[in-house]
Formats: C-alpha cells, structure tokens, sequence
C-alpha cells in the first residue's frame, strides 16, 4: 500500500489481513462445528460485511442499531444482547434478532410473552454471571464486584428456564485460551446443570484468536468438550479477532514545537479518532517508529484539540520529521471506527479500503454537515 496516497485523517483497512484473519476463524469453525460471530461493538465497517459473512456465521449486537445493520447487510443470523431493553425498541429487536439474550429473569419475564406470540422463531438466552474472570483493569472486567452484568448462581432461577435455549457467558478481554480453559471448569461446575437442558452455550467475546500467540488447539479442546458433554452447540463471538491488525489511521504532521522535547501536532487525535488510547490506555504501534530513544529523533505526539490530554504517545524516529510527513498508526480498524467522535468539531477520518484486485479505494467521507447533524 501507497500511505501517501491518502488524504488524511484516514482509516484504511487491508482486505489481504482480513481474510488472512476470516481464514482462520472458519478453520476453526470447520473443525469443531461451532459458529463465529462478528460482535459489531468493535468492527461494524459494513461495506466489508458481504465478506466477513462468506466466513463467518452471522453478528452479535448490543443495540437495535447493530442489530438493523448486521441484519441488513450481512443477512446471516443477528444475535442480540443488552444489559436492559428499551421497551419501544423491542418489537424491531425482534424483528431483525435470531438470538435474544436476556441479562436477568426479570428482563425475560418481562419479554417472554411477546417473543411467543410473533409469528418469528427466536431463540432465546440468559447471561450468566460465573464470577471468574483474569481481567485486571475494572472496566473491561465483567465480572468485578457488584457488576451489572449476567446472572449469579445465587441469582439463577431454574424454574423459570422455559422457552430458555442458552446460556451465554462473557469474561474475557484481549486473553488466550488458557483463560478461556480457566473460565470454562468454573461455568461447568457451576452452571453444569443447566448447560444439559440448552441447545446452546455462548462463550462471548474477548478471544485473541488471530493474535500471533494464540492458541487455537487449546480453544478447539474447549469447545468439544463443552459440545461433547453437554450435547450443544457452541457459538464465540470475538471483535477484535476478525478485525485484529488489519487497520491503519493514516495522518499527517501538521506543526512542530518544542518544550523540553520535540512535540509532533498531528491531524489525527487521540481523543476524538482512537479514544481507546485515552480510556484504556495504551501506545499504538507506528509503522517505522521505535520507543523513545531508540532512534535519534524522538517526538511526542498529540492532536490538534484544545484538550491538553490529548496525547497519543512517544516515539523516536531514524531522521527528523517536517511538516506534511505521514504518520501511519498500526492496529486501527477496531473500536476506532464505532467509537470516535466530533470533540471541537475536529472532522472524522474517511474511510478506505485496500484490496490487491482495486487498490486504494475509499468508501467514505465526512465533513460539517456529519458534526452539525448530531446536535
């Protein structure tokens, strides 16, 4: 790819690392028989949808929003889940959902109803709330103390599993499958009960399976034996897997200043374009770039805000950089898209596309009338 081709601020997705990615998510379905979902909070660039679904099995959705789009234009089976329903969303989440899955018994009672009375087959689950999970950072943690998140064992009502199918579990943020292995011999000894009278068990999200260091075989060993003993099927539904290291956010250098060090002021913002450098936080990589002082010319980067915070990272370089330089960040297609926002009216990246067939081509642009319109 020719970065310099780009008008910037620019997201631009590989198709090359994408199907690189899809590949191996089928491989996997394709031997244990399970179903791979696209959980569209990370990744909902839906011009792309018509691909992922040659892999996958459909999408999860924690919206109406999500849930019109995955049924819209992927057209393969949309599962649902949300903390709560809005009550006037709900004939148009059943409308476009396949799988319905309820956060409490309250919820499905108050629901169950009018799922049996639409002339649609819906499928039907609970989260469960194993309390047990490694992850450290309270935010992505949904089972930390007093989370709002699935259903207790203390909590769970099993005379109240009829029209019940599944049970859904989710546990897990950017971890390998020996934390999904960890998490799995507490689901069963305690909700190993109930699991015989499902057709399915949902094991969510936060699976790294296309990172490098993944191991697929112990997954594969995870899901037969759920499969094997319980006579379900299984379903995953990762994010950032199918999207994982298939994105780039293209900028360029618009000033630099110094105040005890080089500072970079680029046309991308932390804040407002990858905001998950701020709220995690963390330092995406650059292509050609090394931590400070690895190379002789270091910068601090941040965007062009008003909000002092808006810092991206440090980062040295082999020569010094001059105004117009790009900057390509590694690692964008996921949760920069769904999340980035119009903070001091800074406009968002286009769009872009890159495949060996087209070349660059871009989908999509944005301009006043995009930050006018949401207030």
């Amino acid at each position: 790819m020719n970065f310099n081709e780009v008008q910037t601020p620019c997201y631009v997705v590989d198709e090359r690392l994408l199907i690189q990615n899809l590949e191996l998510l089928k491989s996997i379905e394709d031997r244990t028989g399970c179903h791979i979902l696209l959980a569209q909070k990370a990744f909902s660039m839906y011009s792309l949808y018509p691909l992922i679904g040659k892999y996958l099995h459909g999408v999860a959705s924690s919206s109406l929003h999500e849930a019109r789009l995955g049924y819209e234009e992927m057209g393969k089976e949309v599962h649902t889940f949300s903390p709560a329903y809005i009550d006037s969303d709900f004939d148009d989440i059943m409308k476009y959902s396949d799988h319905i899955v309820f956060n409490s018994f309250d919820e499905w009672g108050k629901y169950k109803d009018r799922i049996k009375k639409t002339n649609k087959h819906i499928e039907c689950g609970i989260r469960i709330n194993p309390e047990y999970s490694e992850i450290e950072t309270d935010i992505y943690n949904p089972c930390f103390t007093h989370s709002r998140l699935g259903v207790t064992l203390a909590n769970f009502k099993p005379d109240e599993l009829d029209g019940i199918d599944g049970l859904h579990f989710h546990t897990m943020c950017e971890q390998n499958s020996d934390t999904l292995e960890r998490t799995i011999k507490v689901v069963d000894e305690k909700f190993g009960p109930y699991m015989k009278q499902m057709k399915w068990i949902n094991f969510g999200g936060g699976h790294h399976i296309t990172r490098e260091d993944y191991d697929v075989e112990t997954l594969i060993r995870c899901i037969n034996y759920i499969q094997d003993k319980y006579d379900v099927e299984v379903y995953l539904e990762p994010g950032e897997a199918v999207a994982l290291n298939t994105g780039f956010l293209v900028s360029t250098v618009l000033a630099i200043t110094e105040n005890e060090m080089k500072l970079g002021i680029l046309d991308t913002s932390a804040a407002c374009h990858m905001p998950d450098v701020i709220e995690m936080p963390y330092r995406p990589n650059i292509i050609d770039a090394g931590e400070p002082g690895d190379y002789p010319y270091t910068y601090r980067f941040g965007g062009p805000t008003c909000l002092a915070g808006d810092i991206i990272g440090d980062y040295s370089f082999q020569r010094p950089l001059t105004v117009g330089d790009k900057v390509v960040f590694c690692d964008m297609a996921i949760y920069s898209m769904v999340k980035n926002n119009t903070f001091n009216g800074v406009n968002l990246p286009s769009i872009a596309y890159y495949s060996k067939k087209e070349g660059m081509k871009v989908i999509k642009t944005f301009g006043y009338e995009d930050f006018k319109s949401r207030l």
